[in-house]
């Protein structure tokens, strides 16, 4: 996929395994705009999520417009409207008005890490500005580094040095350090595709990541799929039948005590407003409607799979269930299906095995398999324009909308709807797994 464009980043107001993208949320009282903010995150070396870059876009268009202070208003209002369990940072591409106006200030400084991009000239008014940001705790990266000396004034405020790995040599970047050497900031390496260039960075001295490498599985062609992993594989085929078959879902539940316990978990939970708790698999499958159910099952089955994973992975299987879901209706398909659907295209992630090894064990329909590997069915289009948001492919997700009848606000509304939705239930997982189920308080369905 494309990195955004040189006149898109450099506007950016606001911009690693996985990247989410979204517009304004559908509750908001303006009509929404066309435009569209992504975040991208960045991680450790074991692949932990350490904060999320933001991305912003207006309109149609592929270069920023408008006013930019403006813009980097909104896009910290959309970012302030999210809910974030994991109490995750961000980091914030700023423009010099955004610094020097105190725009910034918005954010609270424990949550945010102003990024100062490679086109800003450190002058007077604009130094002053950052050190007294800094003064009140604010952090600052320097985007795209680069070993020119003009670029120097920056290096005493720098917390982060963001390095392009794709534009840098190695004596580009070997340049860089020496620059930096004396200063306690932690390297970022942007725009990793690989894992030979992951190694190279870590072995440079760079401690962050970011890039599509990180989105991308490594799936190793000879792992088979672990035997407990054919249970939820069962599971989801069952849920895939219209009407499912209740004493199938209850026997594959009970079969996993990990399932059983989290589907119990999401039946108590607060905002499912029952009077006496749910202390049977039976029960809690029997209260809600079979749409629910398969919304309910969907995010056990998630939360089981991907066990010690990034909550990045799992965030991104509970947007796409979501964002298919809430597409349904517009396509004619049923929502409880398009829900599987989404979580059904994160398989090989969320299973540690290839896809067609997947779907050769997975008895579902053809039409479901074939909407998997990418043909050009609506089912097929729902999940390219997912994976659009995901990448902030700004020109496909125009592309697709236009394609499956959609404004792009509509699309992006919808995916805010999704990010919303999946922060609940990540905010739901995170609660004490040692805490009974009937003592659940936490948002739910």
């Amino acid at each position: 996929m494309p990195s955004p464009s040189a006149d898109e980043h450099s506007h950016c107001a606001a911009r690693g395994p996985l990247t989410e993208c979204a517009g304004a949320p559908p509750t908001s009282k303006r009509a929404v705009p066309d435009r569209f903010v992504g975040r991208q995150p960045i991680v450790d070396e074991r692949c932990r999520l350490f904060g999320y870059e933001l991305l912003y876009r207006e309109g149609a268009a592929q270069a920023f417009s408008g006013d930019p202070n403006e813009a980097t208003r909104e896009v910290i209002d959309y970012w302030l409207m999210l809910p974030h369990p994991d109490r995750s940072r961000i980091f914030l591409n700023c423009t010099r008005s955004s610094l020097t106006q105190g725009v910034v200030r918005l954010l609270r400084p424990e949550t945010v890490v102003l990024e100062i991009l490679e086109t800003l000239e450190p002058d007077a008014e604009l130094l002053e500005c950052c050190h007294a940001l800094r003064k009140d705790g604010y952090r600052f990266a320097l985007d795209d580094f680069t070993p020119e000396a003009w670029r120097m004034p920056f290096l005493p405020l720098a917390d982060f040095i963001k390095i392009d790995f794709l534009a840098c040599s190695r004596s580009r970047r070997r340049a860089i350090y020496d620059m930096a050497a004396g200063h306690a900031a932690r390297y970022i390496a942007e725009k990793i595709e690989t894992k030979e260039e992951m190694l190279a960075a870590q072995t440079e001295g760079c401690s962050l990541f970011q890039g599509y490498f990180f989105a991308r599985p490594i799936i190793v062609p000879s792992r088979r799929i672990p035997q407990n992993h054919f249970v939820y594989l069962r599971l989801m085929a069952a849920l895939s039948q219209a009407p499912a078959d209740l004493d199938a879902v209850e026997k594959l539940v009970i079969s996993d005590a990990s399932l059983s316990y989290r589907l119990l978990r999401l039946s108590n939970s607060a905002l499912m407003g029952l009077t006496c708790p749910v202390t049977s698999v039976r029960s809690a499958l029997l209260f809600v409607g079979e749409d629910a159910l398969r919304r309910m099952v969907t995010v056990a089955l998630a939360g089981a799979l991907t066990g010690h994973r990034s909550p990045a992975l799992l965030s991104m299987a509970l947007v796409r269930a979501r964002f298919c879901e809430l597409l349904a209706p517009a396509l004619a398909e049923p929502p409880g299906l398009l829900h599987l659907l989404g979580l059904f295209s994160l398989l090989d992630a969320l299973l540690d095995a290839p896809m067609p090894q997947i779907l050769s064990a997975l008895p579902i329909d053809c039409e479901m398999k074939a909407a998997l590997v990418g043909n050009e069915s609506p089912r097929g289009l729902a999940l390219r324009l997912v994976r659009g948001f995901e990448l902030c492919d700004w020109a496909a997700c125009e592309t697709l909308c236009r394609r499956l009848g959609l404004a792009e606000s509509q699309g992006s509304a919808l995916y805010v709807e999704s990010l919303h939705w999946a922060a609940a239930m990540l905010e739901l997982q995170a609660t004490d797994p040692a805490s009974p189920p009937a003592g659940e308080t936490r948002a739910s369905l």
